[in-house]
């Protein structure tokens, strides 16, 4: 007797980061420390990589120099518009003086103000010697050493997230309609062949390969407790229409094919004879074929010798698998 079955499409890909990175240094330069290797875990923030910052360093310090000058300069300036005030409130010093001090004061304020924009760039620009990460993963390659000469755009470093992992697959093309981001998905990863992970499908790209004749669906996997490395193979067992049956699950060896293309199976009825039944077949899977359309539950299959069966032949059922 058939079983009835959920109909799974099985489609295998490999895993990949969904974040992945070449990191660049932010300012030419020689490098002085590489602080990471490939194969090496680091968190968002980490710095990676230090380049010669002696020079930028020198500048802060002359920029910072600069700005405690104006700084003193514009205090001064304050001084005098206040003391000028109360000289003015006695008539000991001019209308005019009182206004140029305080336009010595503003142009004081402005200079302060620009003497700390700069001590902020220069701040900034000495920081960018230093290349932090900017996501957690694992270095994943590592393309310069210490003291080699870097310029911004240089690769220098490739950092791959861990986790969200997710697996792309294609879908053939008689089949990429049937799927939505709702479908029910499971993950079965090469590398932990006891493990079944859920999954999500969080994209159906409709451009297809014009030579396979598949289109894209990319699965984020829940990876749960353990860790999937990226470059990993993974098999997708995605359920066509949801959970509800689709069809009949029989054996392989059920199935006969035809030179038109055509299937058909044997089934044995009350009087033990066989009777051909043409069927149309869903998904193909290692637990066997699944018949869609041409078979009943109570239906019993002939699995062994039905390549030598004809219709109405006399046969003896040796197992009943129910």
């Amino acid at each position: 007797m058939v079983s009835e079955s959920t109909e799974t499409l099985t489609l295998s890909g490999s895993l990949t980061a969904e974040r992945r990175a070449l990191l660049s240094p932010r300012v030419d330069g020689l490098v002085k420390e590489v602080l990471v290797d490939a194969g090496y875990q680091v968190k968002q923030g980490d710095i990676l990589l230090r380049q010669d910052a002696a020079i930028a360093r020198q500048q802060l310090e002359q920029v910072k120099a600069a700005t405690n000058e104006a700084q003193a300069a514009a205090n001064e300036a304050e001084r005098l518009v206040e003391e000028a005030k109360r000289l003015r409130g006695d008539n000991y010093i001019s209308a005019s003086e009182l206004a140029n001090r305080e336009s010595n004061f503003m142009l004081s304020q402005a200079a302060l103000a620009a003497a700390q924009a700069m001590q902020n760039t220069t701040a900034e620009q000495l920081r960018r010697h230093e290349l932090p990460a900017p996501f957690s993963g694992v270095i994943s390659a590592k393309m310069t050493e210490v003291g080699e000469w870097v310029n911004r755009g240089n690769q220098v470093l490739e950092l791959v997230a861990l986790e969200p992992v997710r697996l792309d697959v294609n879908v053939p093309q008689e089949r990429f309609s049937e799927i939505t981001t709702q479908t029910r998905v499971e993950i079965l990863p090469d590398a932990l062949p006891s493990r079944k992970l859920s999954g999500k499908i969080t994209a159906l790209v409709p451009v297809s390969n014009a030579q396979a004749r598949s289109f894209l669906v990319r699965i984020v996997v829940d990876s749960e407790d353990v860790t999937l490395l990226p470059g990993t193979s993974a098999s997708a067992v995605i359920y066509i229409g949801g959970d509800k049956a689709k069809g009949f699950l029989v054996p392989r060896d059920a199935v006969l094919r035809h030179p038109d293309g055509g299937r058909s199976v044997f089934v044995i009825d009350s009087n033990n004879r066989a009777q051909r039944r043409s069927v149309n077949v869903g998904s193909d899977s290692s637990e066997g074929i699944i018949i869609t359309d041409g078979l009943t539950a109570e239906d019993l299959v002939v699995v062994r010798g039905n390549e030598v069966l004809r219709d109405n032949d006399e046969v003896e059922i040796v197992s009943d698998a129910r």
